[in-house]
């Protein structure tokens, strides 16, 4: 064997090593400081800016996949929202107010030395994605977002659809439960583990325990309290959101009972720019794990394209 062969297999064999390498130990952890608020957020990569930004109950493991892969062009980013892992918990309903967590992500795009970034955000980190790109169109490159319809959309199927409105029911327990109220998870004690029901790999679900046992149970309950949006069938429908100004990627696992599909009609109306939208047969509402590879292959040529 020549030496230029023997130095390309312990090239490939070092290469292949890092890529099967978990990214938990792969990742560089800092955190970024929101008027006294600590925000954890976990990167891996180098390239053009990616925040990431997750739901409920989740941490920012939750991207593990997308970061994996991406890091390959790209600096991703995966934040805590605060209350959760190693982020601050700080007190209170308002403090988990939508304002707060806006504030959270730009102090994070601002703490890496970027102006703007490509934004992903699923579930309630939808929301708030949702929410940054149209308050801060500026400082969002692009959208991505994960089982989390349009606010417009949202709103509207509370307001018009009954099955939309039952299925939501559990978010206005949520409102209106204490932490501490053992049947406050879906006839359950909310504990770490039962929080992490939903996580099928038995090594990612002890992960889920350990960050839910740092986390704080009122902090996520009060992301409902200050900002599930209201309405019930019969109510007079809010008035529209200003239109997004940047390309929109968009998936939907259709299994999603708590989101249903009706809520993505008419999105394309309430966006300046192009929208692709993949719904995908089978997937949860957890689409980015019950979906990996489509999911993370889709958002790699989406984002370079």
């Amino acid at each position: 064997m020549t030496r230029l062969g023997l130095v390309l297999i312990i090239v490939l064999a070092v290469v292949g090593a890092a890529s099967a390498q978990d990214v938990f130990d792969r990742v560089e952890h800092s955190y970024a400081d929101n008027d006294g608020v600590r925000i954890h957020y976990a990167s891996l990569g180098e390239g053009p800016l990616v925040v990431m930004i997750h739901g409920f109950p989740d941490f920012w493991y939750t991207w593990r996949d997308q970061m994996a892969a991406l890091s390959s062009e790209y600096h991703v980013v995966a934040v805590d929202l605060r209350g959760y892992n190693r982020s601050d918990k700080p007190d209170g309903v308002a403090a988990y107010a939508m304002p707060n967590h806006l504030a959270d992500i730009a102090a994070v795009i601002q703490h890496t030395g970027e102006e703007s970034a490509t934004i992903v955000g699923h579930d309630w980190g939808g929301a708030v994605a949702w929410s940054f790109a149209l308050t801060h169109p500026e400082m969002t490159d692009k959208l991505v977002i994960l089982n989390l319809p349009h606010p417009n959309g949202l709103a509207r199927e509370l307001r018009t659809n009954p099955q939309q409105y039952e299925n939501s029911a559990y978010a206005r327990t949520f409102q209106e439960k204490d932490p501490d109220d053992p049947t406050v998870l879906f006839g359950r004690p909310m504990t770490p583990e039962t929080l992490a029901f939903w996580v099928t790999d038995p090594d990612a679900r002890a992960r889920y325990v350990e960050a839910f046992e740092r986390s704080d149970f009122a902090g996520m309950l009060n992301m409902y309290k200050a900002n599930y949006p209201g309405g019930k069938p019969g109510d007079d429908l809010p008035p529209l959101a200003p239109k997004a100004t940047m390309p929109v990627l968009m998936f939907h696992g259709l299994n999603d009972t708590a989101l249903l599909s009706g809520a993505l009609n008419n999105t394309w109306d309430w966006l300046e720019k192009d929208l692709t939208l993949v719904t995908v047969p089978g997937a949860g509402h957890f689409v980015q794990q019950d979906a990996s590879e489509l999911v993370t292959t889709t958002m790699q040529w989406w984002i370079g394209r």
